[in-house]
């Protein structure tokens, strides 16, 4: 079983207690009212679905129910971090041994 470590809760819990809410960081419009159709659609269906890393928001439904965002490898479906909402997007770099990591964290 996949887990998933909540910030807010600061506890690794089962997947099963969480659901993924999209991608993370998108932008909503300033007025979306006066955005074109193709903006409409590109802002709430199209999505980057990236091979590698994706940055995710995700709720902890049965525990705390808050949203995060996560870094995750699409490949390996292994969480790289998890930070809360709000928080800058996280930069990760894959280090020699092929590994994704968080840039700047100890080793």
């Amino acid at each position: 079983m996949l887990l998933i470590h909540c910030p807010y809760c600061q506890e690794e819990r089962p997947e099963l207690e969480f659901r993924n809410a999209g991608e993370a960081h998108i932008e909503r419009p300033k007025d979306i009212a006066a955005i074109s159709d193709e903006e409409f659609e590109k802002f709430f269906f199209i999505r980057s679905n990236p091979k590698g890393v994706a940055y995710e928001r995700w709720r902890h439904i049965h525990g705390c129910a808050r949203f995060f965002n996560a870094v995750r490898d699409t490949v390996s479906d292994r969480f790289v971090t998890t930070y809360k909402a709000g928080e800058p997007r996280v930069e990760v770099v894959r280090g020699e041994d092929g590994a994704l990591q968080v840039k700047g964290a100890a080793q």
